[in-house]
């Protein structure tokens, strides 16, 4: 039975009577609206996850209890966010793998109950159960290799070029060149020019996979980015370094909440923050798609991460989002079902994210704030009417083109093979009739079919610059397809993605040299300096060690430069020079060896 309750009624003063209206009016007003991450109700949530509260200042939060059902209360920190629109709730201990953890706040959050929520721990594997976690390359042919005089501390991969015709777009090829296990040739990011020459390369240690380089801008300097950890099944476990244009490091940039970075893509946006993908398996009945009953499937997992702080302020994952009945591929037995498989995220131009997932055959849009799929292009159920030969599948690189445009790689070579040969494609998406139609595409006359991998950039000049995935070839294409460039790494080597870019570099290190003196009073005298853009000409000093003069001069002429000068002087040393004759650099000085 209710009690009824009682008014009171009082007369008071004129100014007492204001302040009451006032409290009464705070007292009434909603709760700040705000969204939380992990979404209420995810079923794979982590036990290091912090609990990500977006759309509220941290003033505004107020109380914040967490609970396991198995663990109990979990005190913590409320941490404010860099940009003053959210905070970070992070519990002092993890949670336990299969509870559900309540959250109570004060709130108004979309999926919660008068401020309060949950979700899921999810269940794991170790991170070797099942035998699936090693990629397993095929044996390939040892790759060609430069060797340096002046450095014969560096060697690097051998990039060909076999076709240059017509109007390029400005820029430098970037490559991340990989090998099969046990390769003893070097890997590692790498830049070389329109002839192929090498601009920079940095070899990483063996054994360690490096993807994905590419220019960003960090702080309003353009920076390089580039994945970097060990290979799994068709991901990878690492992280992304960044380096400045001096190729110092300046950054190192990992996921929150216990994950690591996968090798796809990692977009630098510029409110400090970084876009990451990782791959997270969890356990689950897979027997009704050909799995186990003890199976494993692979939840793909989108974060905004801050830079400064490592607070996550986005968190999306694949698992209770998409169905794995959309899936292209089917379980196999208890090993870990990539049902999803994200490779590309991007900010869109309304804010929200672009995301590519190869094996849904599908892109999907996801709002910025909610983490709710907007729309699905492509794949089982999708939003769109597509036109004719804009279906496509297992792709790979979703970008935005320009207005109404997305470009991407479509590989259609799974298994199962859909198509004969993989291409580039742009397509003009029309997001209101939700219509798709065909722009332009583009496949090579060598008849590539890559059944993995792959990248597709529109150039400012409207050219089109493809990475053809499994085949380490790339090639530009003019905007009516004529195909203009074409080159590759030689035999042995793996590339995820291949960009052009601009990029100036000017690194901390002085020139190298080496020199050697010939029988007939000459010197000859080769010429390098890793990572320097800006070389036009080299010059040849000669003299005492502390006083040296011009004596030869040379056109830089790839990565290193053989010049010849006659003297019979103790030392020599390089001298570079830009395009207008001013100085770069200086090596040290040394003595010709005999």
């Amino acid at each position: 039975m209710k009690r009824r309750q009682q008014v009171v009624v009082t007369v008071i003063g004129a100014g007492a009577a204001a302040s009451a209206i006032a409290a009464l009016g705070l007292a009434q007003q909603p709760p700040p609206a705000a969204t939380a991450f992990p979404m209420p109700g995810s079923p794979v949530g982590r036990e290091e996850t912090q609990i990500s509260l977006r759309g509220v200042a941290r003033g505004r939060v107020g109380t914040v209890e967490v609970s396991g059902s198995r663990s109990g209360a979990h005190p913590g920190v409320l941490r404010a966010h860099a940009d003053g629109r959210g905070a970070s709730f992070v519990p002092q201990r993890p949670f336990a793998p299969g509870e559900t953890v309540t959250v109570r706040t004060g709130l108004a959050i979309p999926g919660a109950r008068n401020g309060d929520f949950s979700f899921t721990v999810a269940r794991r594997p170790s991170p070797t159960a099942g035998g699936d976690e090693r990629l397993v390359l095929p044996d390939l042919p040892p790759a060609a290799i430069d060797h340096f005089r002046s450095r014969r501390d560096l060697q690097a991969p051998v990039v060909r070029i076999d076709r240059r015709a017509g109007r390029l777009a400005p820029g430098m090829i970037f490559l991340a060149p990989f090998s099969p296990k046990g390769s003893r040739t070097p890997d590692g990011p790498l830049i070389a020019d329109e002839r192929g020459d090498l601009v920079w390369f940095k070899p990483v240690r063996r054994r360690t996979a490096v993807t994905d380089l590419q220019v960003q801008h960090l702080g309003g300097r353009r920076v390089i980015t580039w994945w970097e950890g060990r290979f799994a099944v068709g991901w990878g476990y690492g992280a992304y370094k960044v380096f400045d244009d001096r190729y110092r490091q300046v950054a190192t940039v990992r996921p929150g909440n216990g994950l690591t970075a996968d090798l796809h893509d990692m977009q630098l946006t510029d409110r400090g923050t970084a876009l990451l993908l990782s791959y997270d398996r969890v356990k689950r009945d897979t027997r009704f798609a050909g799995g186990a009953l003890h199976g494993r499937i692979v939840d793909n997992v989108v974060q905004e991460v801050e830079l400064a702080t490592g607070l996550v302020v986005f968190e999306w994952h694949s698992a209770g989002q998409v169905p794995v009945a959309t899936s292209r591929t089917r379980a196999n037995g208890p090993r870990s079902w990539d049902y999803f498989h994200i490779n590309s995220v991007e900010e869109d131009d309304d804010g929200d994210l672009l995301i590519s997932a190869r094996n849904t055959c599908a892109l999907y849009k996801l709002d910025r704030d909610t983490g709710e799929i907007v729309w699905q292009l492509g794949g089982r159920g999708g939003d769109f009417r597509m036109g004719p030969g804009t279906r496509f599948c297992f792709q790979h690189d979703a970008r935005r083109a320009g207005r109404g445009r997305i470009s991407l790689f479509d590989n259609g070579a799974g298994p199962p093979v859909l198509r004969k040969r993989s291409r580039a494609l742009v397509l003009g998406v029309d997001e209101k009739a939700k219509r798709v139609r065909l722009l332009r595409q583009y496949v090579h006359p060598g008849g590539i079919s890559a059944f993995s991998q792959g990248s597709v950039r529109v150039q400012p000049n409207g050219n089109v610059f493809v990475g053809w995935g499994a085949a380490p070839v790339f090639s530009e294409f003019s905007p009516g397809g004529r195909l203009l460039f074409d080159g590759r790494l030689t035999k042995g080597k793996g590339n995820y993605r291949a960009l052009r870019e601009r990029w100036t570099g000017r690194p901390r290190t002085r020139p190298a040299l080496a020199a050697r003196r010939t029988r007939d009073g000459r010197v000859r005298v080769w010429a390098s300096w890793n990572g320097a853009t800006e070389v036009a000409r080299w010059q040849v000093l000669a003299g005492s060690a502390a006083r040296l003069r011009g004596v030869a001069s040379k056109a830089r002429d790839g990565f290193e430069t053989e010049l010849t000068a006659r003297t019979r002087a103790t030392h020599v040393a390089v001298r570079a020079l830009d395009a207008r004759g001013r100085l770069l650099g200086t090596s040290r000085a040394e003595r010709p060896r005999r």
